[in-house]
């Protein structure tokens, strides 16, 4: 059984707790959070036994095995250092660190420990991924690729006003690549492996972080675009171009709709899967499979994906 912890109480808690019920052998156990009230409603809510503003007391429950971190980015690397010194399992929240420095201390401490430390990529584990990934044989040789996440914030309009939030804080990991642009990077990457060389544009806000950009990924025989944004919207279709034809996918995350249409003639085929679990429910259980199994090798390979995306933050993160 995993059972797990969370720390966090925004939205992005709310949908693991949900899509971890639907996940035979794993059970949300705690929460945490600095704010009493915030820990004790969220757990009221989902039916949760105990709720703490401790975290070091949540942490030296032997029953817990597992913690999820879904806190501001610049938090990341003190809790999971923190998690890992009680040699808990960790599903932590895109983008995992900001910072290689980070990622290499990290993972060489889990590595001491005997757990396991994951990146909480959702888009990188469901079927829809997969079918994009066996897709690309059909169109031949790969021309480009343009994959985006833009989607005006909430938060932007109280921005404006002068309210800065995580989102919209350096001193906080935030800003457009780090926030929207991890999701279709990480695919990119996912896809096509570490590109030869990036390059990266930005609107910059006044809080010194990117409200949008645009991210060149060269690979030689094609280059990646990818577009991310905290201030505006797109209603665009993700597309990878090849000399046979196009695959057309409807997002980076979560991928529901994906048809290829070839260069000749005019039918498009339809290739998506049906997913019939709430999107975050698959990563959860390829993790837990992972610790089950003791399966390094496929450990490794999502480790990899996510120090290439790391490293290019790293490069262009503000």
């Amino acid at each position: 059984m995993l059972n797990l912890c969370t720390i966090g109480t925004s939205q992005i808690t709310r949908s693991f707790i949900e899509a971890a019920d639907k996940v035979e052998g794993v059970q949300v156990v705690a929460v945490y959070s600095r704010d009493p009230l915030k820990a004790e409603e969220l757990a009221e809510t989902y039916n949760i036994a105990d709720a703490h503003f401790d975290m070091g007391t949540m942490l030296a429950d032997e029953r817990i095995n597992g913690v999820y971190i879904a806190s501001p980015n610049a938090l990341h690397f003190p809790q999971v250092m923190t998690c890992l010194q009680h040699q808990k399992h960790i599903i932590c929240e895109k983008p995992i660190f900001t910072n290689v420095k980070d990622f290499n201390i990290a993972y060489e401490k889990a590595d001491r420990q005997g757990v396991f430390l994951f990146e909480a990529m959702r888009n990188l584990h469901t079927p829809n991924f997969h079918k994009l990934k066996e897709a690309l044989g059909l169109i031949g040789n790969i021309r480009s690729a343009y994959f985006h996440r833009m989607r005006y914030s909430s938060k932007y309009d109280r921005f404006r006003k002068g309210e800065i939030s995580n989102v919209f804080s350096n001193k906080m990991g935030g800003g457009a690549l780090r926030d929207l642009g991890v999701y279709p990077l990480s695919l990119m990457v996912a896809l096509f492996d570490e590109p030869e060389s990036t390059y990266y544009h930005s609107i910059q806000l006044n809080s010194e972080v990117d409200g949008s950009g645009t991210l060149l990924l060269e690979y030689g025989s094609y280059n990646g675009t990818v577009m991310c944004s905290k201030i505006t919207t797109s209603y665009n279709d993700c597309e990878i171009h090849g000399e046979n034809g196009t695959l057309v996918f409807d997002n980076a995350a979560p991928i529901r709709d994906i048809k290829f249409l070839p260069n000749q003639g005019n039918d498009s085929i339809q290739l998506a899967a049906e997913e019939v679990l709430p999107n975050m429910s698959y990563q959860i259980q390829n993790f837990k499979s992972i610790i089950e199994k003791g399966d390094c090798d496929t450990y490794r390979y999502y480790r990899n994906i996510s120090k290439k995306v790391v490293s290019i933050i790293d490069r262009h993160g503000q």
